[in-house]
């Protein structure tokens, strides 16, 4: 029976852990936070009280933390006691930087380390659900995969570059983020027009926004600022939403307003609003 180590028992954690226990995998499971782990132990992991204990003679480690620091702060502990050959497979949402200088000092000391964020909840994690990004070492990537995409719904391997998976949930989570906090905008909006949130929220799910993406993000990465929609009117559109809301507290709108007046002063008024995207890609010649 196959065992494993994992160390991060938060919401995600715990749920891959029970997916990985109902695989009939033996758990040996840590946490700072040690009373996370106890009903996980009811249903059959075993509790470690140390990170060295919990990576003792398993046959791969799963890091599932918060950030750079957490996670270079358990290996710390975690690699002297890493019998040689062990991989590290980190699911934790790290910085490309991070996960990339993590690998090359890993790789130094003959560890094989496995970037593997995933665009998973902790339903996703029970049900196997959900997609995860991997790169890292090609054989052992390729030995791990297996394991890694009964983890999931959608196994996504992206190669050698560490940085690649993890730069990747940046953009998505961004994604994620910057909708949520537009949602709330468009409910703040819709109150002030009088429009109650059901039917806000009903309009924009009928609204063709992948169009939107696939068509001006098109023209953005070559950089075409050729007006559609010129970031003037844009601008005065915002002004008009953040009037609308009136009192009630936005997330996006302001900033981005702002962002357009700056574009708006260097002489950008008369392009179209793609070209907030000018900083990052300059116009074509």
């Amino acid at each position: 029976m196959t065992t494993i180590a994992w160390l991060g028992t938060g919401l995600l954690g715990s749920g891959f852990v029970e997916a990985a226990l109902a695989r009939s995998l033996r758990v040996r499971a840590w946490n700072r936070t040690t009373s996370k782990l106890d009903p996980l132990v009811a249903k059959g992991a075993l509790a470690c009280a140390s990170i060295a204990a919990c990576v003792k003679d398993v046959e791969r480690v799963h890091l599932c933390l918060s950030d750079d620091r957490s996670v270079d702060a358990v290996l710390e502990e975690a690699l002297p006691a890493l019998a040689r050959g062990v991989p590290v497979v980190d699911h934790t949402t790290v910085t490309p930087a991070g996960a990339r200088e993590r690998a090359r000092r890993l790789g130094a000391m003959g560890v094989a380390y496995i970037s593997a964020p995933v665009f998973m909840g902790p339903v996703n994690a029970r049900q196997a659900t959900g997609r995860m990004l991997c790169a890292g070492p090609t054989p052992v990537l390729e030995s791990l995969s297996p394991a890694l995409a009964a983890m999931t719904g959608d196994l996504v391997l992206l190669g050698e570059d560490h940085g690649a998976p993890t730069g990747f949930k940046l953009v998505g989570n961004a994604m994620i983020i910057g909708v949520a906090g537009c949602l709330a905008d468009a409910f703040a909006l819709g109150q002030g027009a009088g429009i109650a949130p059901e039917d806000v929220q009903k309009f924009v799910t009928g609204f063709p926004f992948a169009n939107i993406v696939a068509g001006r993000g098109a023209r953005m990465i070559q950089g075409d600022y050729t007006a559609s929609f010129e970031l003037s009117m844009a601008r005065k559109d915002v002004r008009l939403m953040v009037e609308t809301a009136g009192e009630r507290p936005l997330g996006v709108l302001p900033g981005l307003g702002e962002r357009m007046d700056a574009l708006v002063r260097e002489g950008h008024g008369g392009e179209d609003l793609g070209v907030l995207s000018i900083a990052t890609i300059p116009a074509k010649k």
